[in-house]
């Protein structure tokens, strides 16, 4: 189905302004479009926003990839890779679940902010908790960190659905900024989780000070972030034109960020300058969206399903001879970071459905892959194979989340761009569980208890029956 939405000038309706709004010069102002290209004749602060975007995305993925940089430190016992991952990703997606929902009535600025500050408070109180208990694991203080995790999985869904709703209804190469940010976030824990091992390596209690170190980084990183985008990138002329764009457009999720901006408007004004018309401000509903896009979702679901069913708990537990864990996963996150800059190469960036269906689905025999090169293979093919689960996972998810909202209003784009992160969330969450199936095989608990299970059906009359 071809989008076809376009927006309306309102310029031509600038005697409908009402005489008394503050706000119509300057509206006017940041709503000069071309209708031919649809971009604005004000660019000026698209390189600071790319910028902020970046750090952005950096910051909505720190902590947690700091905590999987630190999975060492976190009681081997418990398989930590793999619980904390599962304690994260059913938080996140019921959030993103019920905020996908509600996305038209939920005020964008506060959701995200909201999102940054329990980032900050959740790497603080694993701060705090590893100096009460002076470093000692023991259950109790397992049972903490994780109840700090699942804050994560709420700041996630608050922020990644926020953020790339918000970028969603601004230029693609926002969200490619914001997208590629949280890969860096990943590149910049996996170099500090190999220079705090070199440099603590022979210090007594040396991995509980790089731990402590990973997190104030991540701690002073969130406090960054929630400043720039509550005082910085809201007021940027570039994002206010979208913004406003939105607003007029029928978004009343755009207002705090307005306002904040210094530009005032609401409903009522919208429908002023668009002539009381209120089929400018009719939208697709949520069912209609996903109904157009099930192909992008299904992708996304599909990208983030395979890779979290390998990374990071395989590279962890289960590349049998290959045990260079932190190696490893600093090359899934170089090359995932890489990835990422390709589609901003308009002759590499794959906007065919079919085609991103096809590669999506063609992915699933890395699982073959890696289960064959742990066992058989040496250590350059399992660095390889790495290095294409992060080029492919990176590249695949922004060439959907660039192309998918193209061609829609502001709200739409907003409302698709939550759809599609619930998607991603899901299919984080599925993997996460799929994760688990590899311990199957190795002499783990889950497989010691799986063959018990299997040899009392075997003793039990019903089998015999059988």
């Amino acid at each position: 189905m071809v989008k076809s939405y376009r927006f309306t000038r309102i310029v031509a309706h600038q005697p409908r302004f009402h005489q008394n709004s503050a706000n119509k010069s300057e509206l006017l102002k940041i709503m000069a479009v071309d209708d031919s290209s649809q971009t604005p004749t004000r660019l000026e602060g698209k390189f600071g926003a790319n910028m902020i975007c970046w750090i952005l995305g950096i910051g909505s993925l720190i902590c947690w990839n700091s905590l999987t940089s630190i999975d060492d430190y976190y009681y081997d016992d418990y398989h930590p890779s793999r619980v904390l991952t599962c304690v994260y990703q059913p938080f996140a997606f019921g959030s993103m679940a019920f905020l996908a929902y509600n996305e038209s009535k939920v005020d964008t600025r506060k959701r995200n902010i909201v999102g940054y500050i329990m980032f900050f408070f959740a790497t603080f109180a694993l701060i705090l908790l590893d100096l009460a208990t002076y470093g000692k694991g023991s259950i109790g203080s397992y049972i903490g960190i994780c109840l700090f995790v699942a804050a994560f999985g709420v700041a996630d869904a608050l922020i990644q659905g926020g953020m790339i709703g918000d970028l969603a209804l601004m230029c693609p190469e926002f969200i490619q900024s914001f997208l590629a940010g949280m890969a860096a976030s990943g590149v910049i824990t996996s170099g500090l989780r190999l220079l705090t091992e070199a440099i603590f390596n022979n210090y007594e209690n040396g991995l509980r000070k790089g731990a402590l170190l990973f997190l104030s980084i991540s701690t002073l990183f969130e406090f960054l972030c929630i400043f720039l985008y509550a005082f910085i990138f809201t007021k940027l002329p570039i994002v206010k034109h979208y913004r406003t764009k939105a607003a007029l457009e029928g978004s009343q999720t755009v207002s705090s960020d307005l306002n904040a901006a210094g530009i005032q408007t609401d409903l009522t004004l919208t429908q002023k300058l668009l002539d009381g018309d209120p089929e400018h401000l009719d939208r697709l509903s949520n069912k209609e969206l996903l109904f157009q896009n099930f192909d992008y979702a299904l992708d996304l679901f599909l990208i983030f399903g395979l890779t979290l069913s390998i990374f990071p708990g395989f590279l962890y537990e289960n590349t049998g001879k290959h045990q260079y864990p932190l190696v490893l996963v600093a090359t899934f996150n170089f090359g995932d970071l890489v990835s990422r800059y390709i589609p901003l190469i308009n002759c590499l960036k794959l906007e065919s459905r079919k085609g991103l269906m096809i590669l999506v689905f063609l992915r699933f025999l890395l699982v073959p892959a890696f289960y064959f090169t742990a066992k058989y293979g040496d250590q350059g093919w399992m660095i390889m194979l790495v290095s294409f689960l992060g080029l492919s996972n990176g590249y695949l998810g922004v060439c959907v989340l660039m192309a998918a909202p193209k061609g829609y209003k502001g709200p739409e784009q907003n409302a698709l761009g939550n759809l599609l992160v619930l998607f991603l969330l899901g299919g984080i969450f599925l993997g996460a569980g799929l994760d688990w199936l590899w311990l199957i095989g190795n002499g783990s608990v889950l497989d010691q208890s799986a063959k018990e299970i299997v040899e009392y059906f075997a003793k039990s009359s019903y089998i015999h029956v059988l």
